[in-house]
C-alpha cells in the first residue's frame, strides 16, 4: 500500500511539474508576443516554439529522475529540493540550448527564454513549497500518518524517540518498543510509549498493530539477531530502517560504496570524488579567475605600487601552506608585514592589532586586497575559489592533535574563500568552528553552493578580517 501510494505520489509530482513547464511556456509568449507589453518581432511561429518546450518538459523530468528529485519527500527537507530544481532547470536549459543550435534554431527570443525559465523555476519552487506546508498541516493534525515500532529501547532508541519527536510534521507515531532486557520505570512510562513486548513478540505484534516501518536500534551485540528481524519484517510486508549503533561517526549524509562485490558505508562522503564535479568545478575556478585577474589587474597594480612605496622588501608574500592531500604549495598574498630579522621563522598567529603589520598592510588585510594574488594560485591548480582556507604546516601539525576531524579539510583544493569566511569566520576566531564549517561544504559541495558562498563573501567578506 504505501509504495503503490508513493509511485502515485510520484505520477503526480511528475505530472504537475510538466504542466508547470508548459503553464510557463504560454505565461512566457503571451507576456513576449501577446500582452503588448513588449517590444516583437514574431520570426518563429508558436507550433515550434510549443515543441520545444514539450522538449524541455521532457529533459527536465529525465533529469529530475537522475538526479532523485522524485524520491520520498516525506523525511526530506525542502532545501534539498530547492537546490535540486535550479540545478534541474539549469542542466536542462544546457540540454535545450545545445538541441537548438544543433538543428539551427537561433531565432528563439531571448527575452521569452529568460521569462521562460524564471517563471519554470519560481512556479515549481512556489507550488513544491505550498503543497509541502500542506502535507506538513496535515500529518500535524493527525492525516496520513505512518506507525512506527523501535526495536531497542537502550540509549540509541530513546535518543531517536526523543529527536523523532521535534518533527511532528513527518507525520510518524511510535506504537511503542521491544526490547529483551529493559523495563520502563515509573518516570520513563510518562515520557516513552510502551515496551510491547521482547524481539519473540515481534511477529505477533505485527499481526495485532498497523506498522508501517520497523527501526532498529539495537547495540552491535545484537547483530545476528538481524536476519531474523529483518526476514519478520519483509515477511509482514513492513519496512526496515537501521540506526548503526556507530552512528557519531558518520557523516550527515552517509553513502554507500561497493567494493569488491561488498556493500561498503562510506565514512566520508565528499561529492569531489566524482571526476565530474572535479571537473566542473576545475572549469568553473579557471574561468572565474581569469574574469578576476583582468577586473582587478588595475586595482592590483596600485596595491603593488603601495606595498613597494610603504614599506621596504618584496612586493608578493610567499607562504608554504598544506593544501590538497596534505601536498605543501606557496600560497601567493600581498606582502602586509614587515620583514622578519634573518633567519626567524614566523609561527605567530596574526591578532587585531598586530604590531608587525605596516600602516598600507593593515587597509589592505582589513580589506582582502591582499589576497587578489590567489588567483594566480587558483590558475596553476593549488587552489580554488571556494574551498577551506589553507594552514601554515607549523598550524596543521598543532591542531591535528588538538581538533577532532580537523586533517578532513585536506581531502578538497584550499579556497580564496570558503563557507566559514563567508559567514566572517577569520582572523582571530574559533578553529573548531571553522572546522564545522569546512566538513559541512565538503560533504554538501555543488556550483551553486560555490556560488552561494562568494556572493556570500562579497557582502560579508571584510567581517573580521586584519
Amino acid at each position: 500500500m504505501i509504495r503503490r501510494n508513493q509511485q502515485l505520489l510520484t505520477q503526480l509530482y511528475v505530472g504537475v511539474d510538466f504542466f508547470i513547464i508548459q503553464l510557463s511556456f504560454l505565461l512566457a509568449w503571451w507576456l513576449k508576443f501577446e500582452s503588448g507589453l513588449l517590444p516583437y518581432d514574431v520570426s518563429v511561429p508558436l507550433e515550434t516554439y510549443t515543441l520545444w518546450s514539450l522538449v524541455y518538459g521532457a529533459v527536465a523530468i529525465i533529469i529530475g529522475f537522475l538526479v532523485s528529485l522524485y524520491t520520498p519527500k516525506r523525511k526530506k527537507r525542502y532545501a534539498e529540493d530547492f537546490w535540486k530544481i535550479i540545478e534541474i532547470h539549469l542542466i536542462s536549459l544546457f540540454i535545450l540550448l545545445s538541441l537548438m543550435f544543433f538543428f539551427k534554431e537561433v531565432d528563439i527570443s531571448r527575452a521569452y527564454l529568460g521569462m521562460y525559465m524564471i517563471g519554470n523555476i519560481t512556479f515549481t519552487l512556489l507550488y513544491r513549497y505550498v503543497l509541502k506546508q500542506i502535507l506538513k498541516s496535515l500529518r500535524q493534525k493527525g492525516y496520513n500518518r505512518q506507525f512506527m515500532l523501535i526495536l531497542g529501547a537502550g540509549s540509541l532508541g530513546r535518543t531517536f524517540y526523543n529527536n523523532l519527536r521535534q518533527y511532528p510534521d513527518l507525520g510518524y507515531e511510535v506504537i511503542g518498543f521491544l526490547d529483551d532486557y529493559r523495563k520502563w520505570d515509573t518516570d520513563e512510562q510518562k515520557h516513552f510509549k510502551p515496551i510491547l513486548g521482547s524481539m519473540d513478540d515481534l511477529s505477533a505484534i505485527l499481526t495485532k498493530h498497523l506498522i508501517d516501518e520497523v527501526v532498529l536500534a539495537l547495540p552491535l551485540d545484537a547483530h545476528s539477531k538481524y536476519p531474523e528481524i529483518i526476514n519478520t519484517c519483509e515477511k509482514a510486508g513492513v519496512r526496515t530502517l537501521i540506526i548503526p549503533d556507530f552512528f557519531d561517526y558518520l557523516p550527515a549524509r552517509p553513502m554507500f560504496d561497493y567494493f569488491a562485490g561488498m556493500p561498503l558505508i562510506n565514512v566520508r562522503d565528499i561529492p569531489l570524488d566524482l571526476t565530474m564535479n572535479r571537473l566542473v568545478k576545475r572549469v568553473f575556478d579557471i574561468v572565474f579567475s581569469i574574469l578576476a585577474i583582468i577586473i582587478t589587474l588595475p586595482l592590483m597594480l596600485l596595491v603593488a605600487l603601495g606595498v613597494k612605496l610603504t614599506s621596504p622588501g618584496p612586493i608578493i608574500f610567499k607562504q608554504e601552506r598544506v593544501g590538497l592531500n596534505r601536498r605543501t604549495f606557496h600560497m601567493y598574498k600581498f606582502r602586509s608585514m614587515k620583514l622578519l630579522p634573518e633567519g626567524m621563522v614566523d609561527t605567530g598567529w596574526t591578532t587585531r592589532n598586530d604590531p608587525r603589520r605596516t600602516r598600507f598592510g593593515s587597509f589592505i588585510r582589513a580589506t582582502s586586497l591582499d589576497e587578489l594574488p590567489q588567483f594566480f594560485n587558483v590558475l596553476l591548480g593549488h587552489m580554488s575559489v571556494v574551498g577551506p582556507r589553507p594552514e601554515r604546516p607549523y598550524f596543521v601539525n598543532q591542531f591535528k592533535e588538538e581538533i577532532p576531524k580537523y586533517m578532513i579539510k585536506h581531502h578538497v583544493r584550499p579556497g580564496i574563500t570558503g563557507l566559514a569566511q563567508s559567514q566572517g569566520l577569520r582572523g582571530d576566531t574559533s578553529i573548531q568552528d571553522r572546522i564545522e564549517q569546512d566538513i559541512f561544504y565538503i560533504e554538501n559541495w555543488s556550483l551553486l553552493f560555490d556560488i552561494k558562498i562568494i556572493f556570500k563573501t562579497i557582502l560579508n567578506g571584510f567581517k573580521n578580517a586584519y
